[in-house]
């Protein structure tokens, strides 16, 4: 396939960069951003319809809904039947979803990415992908040059409900991060330590996704094989998060999230509240 790919900033560039020996065209509005790709063998397209129309994967990584919308007002009418556009900026579901109505003869995807700048460089990111079966067939080996982890999540729409999901777990650990190094720096913790340890640990265990084995949040059954596994780690999470809040009480630190936690671990392990010895 003919890739051309639109955007070059943080993400855009690094993920581009892999795609190079393929016979890429890229654009940006910045000939600055284009410069290196350039160099490194791509051919630069004088616009967005130049791009569309000369290639038959249109990756797409701009900043937000509107971007995006522009991009593909340009891309669609411009390319070939059966070529596919791959929105992979972060943007709401009903955008991708719109999208594709807008063409009978042009596949459009939804393929969010996760792993960040180091993961564009390496090679490794994560991408979501929302769209046909065809589509995603003609897009997962291009996907593939800058991803180590490509899945279909379903029709359009589902990637970035997929990423959207990723993130709310992303961010709200960030806020909790705050919250644990509230208590650490009011305890005489070396902030950076902790940090440390946060790091080398999640790398063992795999964090919060260590926990997210079952196909659905239903309750669990009583005979469910994970069921003394997610016992285990209720038990231990009441009583450690119990001990975190006595010493946050001491030290008077707000811990709100910490206490959301505890009243709802429970649960969210598909355990019912009263129920702690399974």
């Amino acid at each position: 396939m003919t890739v051309g790919f639109v955007g070059l900033g943080q993400m855009g560039a690094p993920m581009a960069k892999h795609l190079v020996k393929r016979g890429l065209i890229v654009y940006d509005t910045r000939p600055e951003a284009l410069a290196p790709l350039v160099a490194e063998g791509a051919r630069a397209a004088a616009d967005i319809t130049e791009l569309a129309a000369e290639s038959d994967l249109v990756s797409v990584m701009v900043r937000d809904d509107a971007q995006v919308n522009e991009v593909a007002a340009e891309a669609l009418p411009a390319m070939r039947p059966g070529g596919v556009l791959a929105i992979h900026s972060t943007i709401r579901a009903r955008t991708a979803e719109d999208l594709a109505a807008r063409s009978d003869t042009v596949h459009v995807v939804d393929a969010p990415v996760s792993g960040g700048f180091m993961g564009a460089a390496d090679g490794t990111l994560a991408v979501m992908v929302g769209g046909s079966d065809e589509a995603f067939d003609a897009c997962r080996e291009p996907f593939g040059a800058w991803a180590d982890l490509v899945l279909h999540m379903g029709p359009i729409g589902a990637g970035t409900r997929t990423k959207l999901a990723r993130n709310l777990l992303h961010f709200t650990a960030f806020t909790a991060a705050a919250e644990a190094q509230r208590l650490a720096e009011a305890s005489g913790v070396s902030l950076r330590k902790l940090a440390r340890i946060v790091r080398h640990t999640d790398a063992i265990t795999g964090g919060a996704g260590s926990i997210m084995l079952r196909p659905t949040t239903a309750p669990l059954a009583g005979d469910d094989p994970l069921r003394p596994i997610l016992d285990h780690v209720r038990a231990l999470g009441e009583k450690d998060l119990t001990f975190a809040l006595e010493l946050a009480a001491e030290l008077d630190v707000d811990t709100p999230l910490a206490r959301l936690a505890l009243a709802r671990l429970a649960t969210g392990l598909g355990l019912a509240p009263e129920d702690h010895d399974g």
